[in-house]
């Protein structure tokens, strides 16, 4: 088990590794008596990107690592190369041993890339700290996500339960500094990646619905400002949720809608946003039946909901003085005698109807149930959903970049831009329902649940489709994440979408 901590301070540990540009990282080693000259020598002279060497310091063998960070990015790349550290930090950090990193940038745009600056002045630890703005900031770090990502939670590896219990430490080294309350912000950031990366990498043997839904009981129990709303079973088609209904009927664990909402004492922020994620906790495709090998990572689909609870988490934990929910929709897409059939007519709570005429099409019906939920009894300003919805995602926008589709400009804009500050990248899908909206037409419905041609933008159709149940009265701003490339890596949950979804809150907040 790796423990992080953003900390400016460390004991001795048995590895040492500086990550940056490489002019930066070998001017701020000079003259340091803590670090060997011979490998700052030998990686200022630009012939080797990363170099390791060992020393003896007392009786222990300590490692010193100097890896150099490409500054070039294109305008599509955010502030900062996160992804380069992601890959520097798995690959240059034993499993055993307490680490040191220390990221090394030029500019504080870097280090705060979110707002600027941090400020969490709920902890009230330094009484200098937000006296020039009116309302908490919250900031995320592209690179402080990018280590945590290199640290996953979760194992069922016999080798790993004997490993002992270590540390990474990380720091930075910028011009003017990094406060204690910024450093605080960091691990609670950072900690509800990786517990969103968990849940992600946990199979549904573990984490069905029933056990994800006392693990979300678990971790909001310590906030008194959250409350908890859940409905399961039966009781979501008594109340005309039957989208997330029909998705999870045949599993043994019957499907939920779980709401969480954030009510602080004093509102001071006016805006009132909803993240509607898709929990879909295993996806065998339902009678539409996936193949062998795509059914395999099917775990992975409940990462929309993982990271709308990290962000919820984040929030809570950090004072965010706003009104604040998080939708869930949870279910196990399981083949059985009570699954639903293509052909199948869904009510949705929107109040449109639904032709099946895919079963593996079934993320958008529960986040349509969960978006029209949001709209009609929350009160929103904004809603996002988030979802690993479409493969075809992949094809429109790439493995590291979102698609977020969006009917308004600015909101558009306000999640491409906390894509970009935060590391969590996102791209434009394309927003055309007069063309689109066909795809989903029906003889006997209201619209089918699959596009009719899949050559013809399906990760905007699927968008469309979820847009159709928002509450036909609610006039806020809405946009569709979808995250199916960017979620996981290598058989691992990166936990995106935690830090995308609380730098959408604070940019929600600034505009």
């Amino acid at each position: 088990m790796t423990t992080l901590h953003y900390t400016p301070t460390s004991p001795e540990v048995g590895v040492y590794l500086f990550i940056g540009d490489r002019g930066l990282v070998s001017s701020s080693l000079a003259g340091s008596s803590s670090v060997p000259t011979g490998p700052v020598e030998v990686f200022n002279e630009g012939k080797i990107d990363i170099v390791s060497t060992w020393e003896k310091v007392g009786d222990k063998r300590v490692q010193y690592v100097l890896a150099h960070l490409a500054k070039e990015r294109s305008r599509n790349m955010g502030f900062v190369r996160s992804d380069l550290v992601h890959e520097i930090v798995g690959a240059q950090t034993p499993k055993e041993d307490d680490v040191k990193i220390t990221l090394v940038l030029e500019s504080g745009e870097q280090v705060f890339p979110a707002a600027w600056y941090v400020v969490f002045y709920a902890w009230n630890v330094n009484e200098n700290v937000g006296k020039n703005v009116n309302r908490i900031t919250f900031g995320i770090d592209a690179l402080s996500s990018a280590v945590a990502r290199a640290f996953p939670l979760y194992s069922r590896k016999s080798s790993v339960a004997k490993l002992k219990p270590r540390n990474v430490y990380v720091d930075f080294t910028v011009p003017g500094g990094v406060d204690e309350a910024t450093y605080k912000g960091l691990n609670v950031v950072t900690n509800a990646i990786r517990t969103a990366a968990r849940l992600v990498d946990t199979p549904c043997g573990d984490l069905n619905v029933t056990t994800y839904v006392s693990e979300i009981r678990s971790l909001v129990s310590p906030f008194p400002s959250v409350t908890t709303t859940v409905i399961s079973g039966e009781e979501l088609q008594q109340k005309g949720l039957n989208g997330v209904y029909s998705v999870g009927k045949a599993a043994v664990n019957p499907p939920a809608l779980v709401i969480l909402t954030h009510t602080p004492k004093t509102a001071i922020i006016a805006a009132r946003p909803v993240f509607v994620g898709k929990g879909i906790v295993y996806d065998t495709g339902g009678l539409s039946l996936k193949s062998g090998p795509g059914m395999v990572g099917m775990k992975e689909d409940m990462a929309g909901s993982a990271a709308c609870l990290g962000a919820f988490l984040t929030a809570v934990e950090l004072g965010h003085e706003g009104v604040f929910s998080v939708v869930l929709c949870l279910a196990e897409n399981a083949i059985g005698s009570n699954a639903q059939r293509p052909d199948d007519i869904i009510p949705m709570l929107s109040g449109k109807t639904v032709e099946v005429n895919n079963t593996d099409a079934e993320g958008r019906l529960v986040l349509g149930d969960g978006v029209a939920y949001a709209t009609k009894y929350l009160d929103p300003t904004h809603v996002v959903d988030i979802a690993t919805l479409t493969g075809a995602q992949l094809i429109t926008t790439g493995k590291k970049h979102a698609g977020v589709l969006s009917r308004n400009a600015d909101f558009e804009k306000i999640v491409l831009d906390a894509g970009q500050k935060t590391g969590d990248w996102c791209f434009p899908l394309l927003y055309a329902p007069e063309i689109l909206k066909k795809e989903f037409d029906s003889k006997i419905a209201d619209m089918r649940n699959s596009v009719a041609d899949r050559m013809n933008a399906q990760s905007s159709c699927a968008g469309h489709f979820i847009e159709e149940h928002l509450a036909a009265e609610w006039q806020g701003r809405w946009a569709h994440v979808d995250m199916a490339g960017p979620s996981a890596k290598d058989q691992r949950s990166t936990g995106f979408g935690v830090a995308l979804l609380v730098g959408i809150l604070d940019e929600i907040k600034k505009n």
